[in-house]
């Protein structure tokens, strides 16, 4: 058995790599031709536990990296599904682009998998489309399944193997089938159900995360309002059997939970509310950090923007994941004001924006004030050396005499 993994991105790399240690003989096709050429020369593209590993051992296996499209029959489409900042509906460019390649390649009766996050109906709406109007016959010439990823940066390659999949197909024999092809690797449990239905359930699951945080972050305004210890009542509220409230921050990022809820508000405009009230107040909690951050510093009579450091680029702890991260969010609102600022984040190697430190210890040196927006390892690790700064911690790890807390 031979796939063609197409997107060798955060997902369809690991993805990848799974399957080639696990007996899978795999191609992985990315339009990226740096990104390939770094594969090929026995790299990896981004830090991951595990991942150098895992990649160490696919490459013992039967693995290739390509700019091609392969001729294959079993397909895998892992590539971004943004979405469109007017009307909040996803944009499908990308997997459209990749299935109608896909088209051009594969051989007769081959299954073609999304693993991309869509939202409910993407498959009806753009994918059904493409393929009839180039001719195929879905569920003879190709059939469509849609299994999507459920695994997050930092814990990705244990993830993979151990959590529950879902499968959906038109077609129970085509779904069986591709079930056992994830049971090359994965433990966990594997259902399979219509194609709709598994779209619904990868946007539902982090619709719901990203509502429960919302409810701690709004709580965190109140509580800011009341001049109330907002830890303080998450502890005490959670001792009861049946709350279990999650902890403030500065806002939400990665590709998941900040995007996908947006599909069902682009979708049912009419009928979400929760789910959208939730969105903005996620979205506006790196402005409300911002304010707190203005505060802080009329209170201690800073005027200086260029004595403000931030600590943190990436979306969570320990990952090297810039995307849709709250502190860039925060910095996109400080217009140019951001250019002023010193930022500093260990995880991410490459210098994304300006006054960006790469030397921790310079960084501390040329600030007053420090904004935690990220809890990494390092950090917690060098407490000592911020102890003696004021401290706007979004985080919740230090308790200096300095510290000020959301």
């Amino acid at each position: 058995m031979k796939i063609n993994v197409i997107g060798l991105g955060y997902i369809g790399l690991p993805t990848a790599l799974m399957f080639a240690t696990h007996g899978v003989e795999v191609v992985g096709t990315d339009y990226n031709e740096e990104l390939v050429k770094i594969l090929n020369e026995g790299k990896t593209t981004f830090d991951e536990k595990g991942l150098d590993e895992l990649f160490n051992e696919a490459l013992k296996s039967n693995i290739k990296f390509t700019t091609e499209y392969q001729h294959e029959d079993i397909y895998i489409v892992s590539v971004p599904t943004p979405y469109e900042k007017e009307n909040k509906k996803i944009d499908p460019k990308y997997v459209v682009s990749a299935v109608e390649t896909v088209l051009e390649n594969c051989n007769k009766g081959a299954i073609l998998i999304i693993e991309s996050t869509i939202s409910p109906g993407t498959i009806d709406k753009f994918v059904r489309p493409v393929i009839t109007k180039k001719g195929f016959k879905i569920g003879k010439d190709i059939h469509l399944v849609h299994a999507p990823e459920r695994i997050i940066p930092g814990n990705m390659v244990y993830e993979l193997e151990n959590n529950s999949r879902t499968i959906g197909a038109d077609e129970k024999e085509i779904g069986e089938k591709v079930k056992k092809l994830y049971s090359s690797f994965c433990k966990g449990e594997i259902v399979v159900t219509d194609i709709k239905t598994a779209e619904m359930t990868k946007v539902v699951e982090n619709t719901f995360r990203d509502i429960n945080i919302a409810f701690a972050n709004e709580l965190s305004r109140i509580c800011r309002d009341s001049g109330m210890d907002v830890y303080e009542v998450i502890k005490i509220a959670n001792r009861h059997p049946r709350v279990n409230i999650l902890q403030p921050g500065p806002g939400v990022g990665g590709h998941c939970i900040s995007v996908d809820p947006w599909f069902l508000v682009g979708d049912y405009p009419e009928i979400v509310n929760v789910i959208k009230a939730a969105r903005e107040v996620n979205d506006g909690q790196p402005r409300f950090v911002l304010e707190r951050l203005k505060s802080i510093m009329e209170e201690n009579q800073i005027k200086d923007i260029t004595k403000v450091g931030i600590y943190g680029l990436t979306y969570k702890e320990n990952v090297d994941d810039i995307r849709e991260s709250p502190t860039l969010q925060m910095l996109e609102v400080m217009g140019d004001k951001a250019k002023e600022v010193k930022v500093y984040d260990p995880c991410v190697r490459n210098k994304i924006i300006e006054n960006q430190y790469d030397d921790f210890e310079k960084f501390i040196n040329d600030i007053d004030i420090i904004v935690i927006m990220n809890s990494h390892n390092h950090i917690k690790d060098n407490l000592d050396k911020i102890s003696n700064k004021i401290i706007l911690d979004t985080k919740n790890i230090c308790n200096t005499d300095k510290t000020y807390k959301l």
